[in-house]
C-alpha cells in the first residue's frame, strides 16, 4: 500500500512535466513549418508558429481516440483557463497566463522590445528567438525551445530553401532546391534518415509533386513530425 502511495503521489507531481517540451511538428507541402505543437493536458494541445504566436489550443479528439490530427481543428477547452488582467504589462495584457496546469509567459516590453508581446515559455520549456539584427530569413523565428537549439535556411542559401527549418535539436533538415525539377523544388528531401522523393514534372499531371517514397510521419527525438503530401 505505502510502495503504490508513493507511485500515486510521484505520478501527481510528475503529470504537468509532459507538457515541457513539443509535440508534434506539421510541415507544409511545401517545406514550411505550419504548426508547432504542445501537449499542455491530456489531449489538449496549443498550436504556435514558427514566429511564436498562437495559432490555436484546445481538445484534440482524434488523439483522445488513439489517432493522429493534423487539421489543425481543436475542440473548446473546458478546463480551468486564466487570461493575463488589465493590471498586467501592456505586451501580454488579455494574452492566455495558463491552461489546466500549465503556465504560459509572454516577453514584457521592458525585456526586449523585439521580442514584446512573444511566447516566452510553455510550463518549465523557456523560447527564444533570433534577433532583429540577425539575417533576414531568420530574425524574429524560434532560435530555441527547451533546450533544443532551431535553426533556419538563411538568406544567402537557394531561394527555394531559406527560412525554413534546417534543424531541431540533433535532427536535420534538407530540401530540393530551385535547381531541382519544378515539380518538388523546396519539398523536403531528407529529415534525418529518412529520404523523400516526389513525382517529377515528366509524370502524369495527378501526381506531379506527389510523394513518392517516403513517410508522412516519422517520431525523431521524441517529436512527432507529419509532411503533407
Amino acid at each position: 500500500m505505502k510502495k503504490l502511495f508513493i507511485t500515486l503521489v510521484a505520478a501527481f507531481l510528475l503529470a504537468p512535466s509532459f507538457a515541457q517540451s513539443i509535440f508534434r511538428i506539421i510541415i507544409s507541402d511545401a517545406g514550411q513549418v505550419e504548426s508547432i505543437a504542445f501537449e499542455v493536458e491530456p489531449s489538449i494541445m496549443l498550436l504556435i508558429s514558427p514566429e511564436g504566436n498562437i495559432i490555436n489550443w484546445g481538445y484534440d479528439v482524434f488523439k483522445d481516440r488513439g489517432g493522429e490530427n493534423y487539421t489543425g481543428k481543436l475542440e473548446p477547452y473546458v478546463g480551468r483557463v486564466e487570461y493575463y488582467t488589465a493590471n498586467d504589462n501592456e505586451a501580454f495584457r488579455g494574452k492566455i497566463k495558463s491552461i489546466g496546469r500549465t503556465t504560459l509567459l509572454w516577453y514584457a516590453d521592458y525585456e526586449n522590445d523585439a521580442f514584446r508581446g512573444k511566447l516566452k515559455s510553455v510550463g518549465s520549456s523557456p523560447i527564444s528567438y533570433y534577433e532583429p539584427y540577425e539575417d533576414g530569413a531568420i530574425q524574429g523565428k524560434i532560435k530555441s525551445v527547451g533546450n533544443n537549439a532551431v535553426t533556419w535556411y538563411p538568406s544567402y542559401n537557394n531561394e527555394a530553401i531559406r527560412g525554413k527549418l534546417k534543424s531541431i535539436g540533433s535532427t536535420q533538415f534538407a530540401y530540393y532546391t530551385s535547381f531541382d525539377d519544378k515539380a518538388y523544388a523546396g519539398k523536403l528531401k531528407s529529415l534525418d534518415g529518412t529520404q523523400f522523393t516526389y513525382y517529377s514534372s515528366f509524370d502524369r499531371v495527378e501526381y506531379r509533386g506527389r510523394m513518392k517514397s517516403g513517410t508522412q510521419l516519422l517520431f525523431n527525438n521524441g517529436i512527432k513530425y507529419f509532411v503533407r503530401n
